[in-house]
């Protein structure tokens, strides 16, 4: 791993209708420094099991494969609950990868929902523990797997642009938004 993580691909996943049963569209900001590189983009089940696999092929199939350094995700969680096993996406690509969140999240809340309310809800709730507890770090909560404290801590820092999130969190969340709702709002 270099010392210094600046090309990072972050992804969030577009708004969908509640009702909305299917693939649900995952878009990827690439960022060289706080440089906008590239979009890639790719699809998950809504509630499905395929987030770690889509996300991993979609990483690795791109041309901005070899430059990458670190995998940043808006949440453990796509398309609803389709949880991303981030042991299995870090071993998959051989990249550090980072769950960020503004806010910590009741995990007691997505407990109950994943297993009163969701297909295979066990196994995901295994993954989310499995994650580990989300921790403070840089005005963030993260999650992460093949990084240190330090390193996750300027990575965080280097990427900030105009948000406490990483920029390409920031614009993967507004380019999924405008792609799926004919412009992007809110702020991730």
């Amino acid at each position: 791993m270099p010392g210094h993580l600046s090309h990072v691909a972050g992804f969030d996943d577009a708004p969908f209708a509640r009702t909305y049963r299917g693939d649900v569209l995952v878009v990827g900001a690439v960022f060289a420094g706080t440089r906008l590189d590239g979009v890639v983009s790719t699809r998950v089940r809504r509630d499905g099991a395929n987030a770690t696999k889509r996300l991993a092929a979609c990483v690795l199939d791109s041309p901005f494969a070899p430059q990458l350094h670190a995998i940043l995700l808006q949440g453990i969680a796509f398309a609803g609950f389709n949880v991303v096993d981030l042991r299995a996406l870090h071993e998959r690509t051989g990249l550090p990868v980072m769950v960020v969140a503004r806010r910590q999240p009741d995990m007691e809340a997505v407990r109950r929902a994943l297993l009163d309310h969701v297909p295979g809800g066990a196994r995901k709730w295994r993954l989310i523990e499995a994650a580990g507890a989300m921790e403070p770090l840089a005005g963030v909560h993260v999650q992460r797997c093949g990084i240190e404290p330090e390193a996750a801590r300027q990575l965080l820092e280097d990427q900030r642009v105009h948000s406490h999130l990483p920029e390409a969190l920031r614009v993967a969340h507004m380019i999924a938004g405008g792609v799926t709702d004919g412009a992007s709002r809110h702020r991730p």
